[in-house]
């Protein structure tokens, strides 16, 4: 059972959902929100990470630029105005490029909210002009050490001059776990068993739609686009961006198969099997839209 429902997903329903729009002379929705997982490595590994599993492997590799300059590039055609966040399985300020990375974005996404999501580890002033000079337009900061660092951070933040809520979010993440550690917690799609806080892999299947692969374009640091963001075990890849293109991976028939699936309530298939997550929460438009797409009834 969910205990908390962390505030940003009513934030980020209502952009969701505010900013659908299709391919231009047809009925297939485009993502409303376009996510990259910008390196294989993060400094932590929290205990309700799959990170914190000692098998969990972490590479010190990271996002050819070319690669972002390509996804930034394909989505300016589309006039993409969506939420285009450096995020995922890691933590993007490890990544040098991330300055001109966004400022790539910018010039091509000049209509998107640019996010980053960050523990902040790295973090000073400097740095934090720095982003929102590149083109910036909201930085998470995930607070796990205790209210002394959120509080450090929010000082941070408006000596920078930064608006709360509008450019900057403190995301309390230091809570117990009888309170989910402050996040809407689930087994990241079976990879939690061997976490220092344990979530076991359902045994059964829950017969719930989700709308993930219906408003999320998710890419990983390699150019491998996953169905979900809570596959860190990678087990749906859905194309690579190296290879095709985002509209092919998108429209794909194994995008179509997955997507139809799990609008109709079906999780027969890996690794949304073992998958806990209540994937409603956001997207339901989305979901209509591409069942209108299918010819289905919404």
């Amino acid at each position: 059972m969910i205990k908390y429902i962390d505030p940003n997903i009513e934030r980020k329903s209502k952009i969701v959902e505010n900013s659908i729009d299709v391919i231009p002379e047809t009925s297939i929705p485009l993502p409303s929100l376009v996510e990259i997982s910008d390196s294989g490595t993060c400094n932590r590994s929290c205990s309700f990470c799959p990170r914190s599993d000692p098998n969990y492997l972490d590479k010190k590799e990271f996002i050819d630029q070319k690669l972002n300059y390509s996804l930034c590039e394909q989505l300016s055609k589309y006039n993409y105005k969506g939420i285009f966040a450096y995020s995922g399985f890691n933590e993007p300020l490890l990544n040098k490029n991330i300055y001109e990375n966004i400022k790539i974005a910018r010039k091509f996404l000049p209509l998107s909210r640019i996010e980053i999501v960050t523990n902040g580890d790295v973090l000073n002033k400097k740095r934090l002009k720095k982003l929102f000079e590149s083109g910036l337009t909201l930085i998470h900061i995930s607070v796990y050490d205790g209210p002394d660092d959120a509080q450090k951070f929010l000082d941070l933040c408006k000596s920078a001059g930064l608006k709360e809520k509008k450019q900057f979010m403190i995301r309390h993440r230091y809570y117990g776990a009888d309170q989910d550690f402050g996040l809407t917690l689930s087994n990241r799609s079976g990879m939690m068993k061997n976490a220092e806080f344990k979530i076991e892999p359902l045994k059964a299947s829950v017969k719930k739609p989700c709308f993930y692969p219906s408003y999320t374009f998710f890419m990983d640091y390699n150019g491998d686009v996953l169905m979900c963001s809570h596959d860190w075990g990678k087990k749906n890849i859905l194309g690579n961006l190296n290879k095709s293109s985002f509209l092919e991976i998108w429209t794909s028939q194994l995008s179509e198969i997955s997507r139809k699936s799990l609008l109709q309530g079906d999780r027969n298939f890996s690794p949304c099997n073992v998958c806990d997550v209540q994937g409603n929460l956001i997207g339901e438009h989305h979901g209509k839209a591409w069942k209108r797409h299918y010819g289905e009834k919404v």
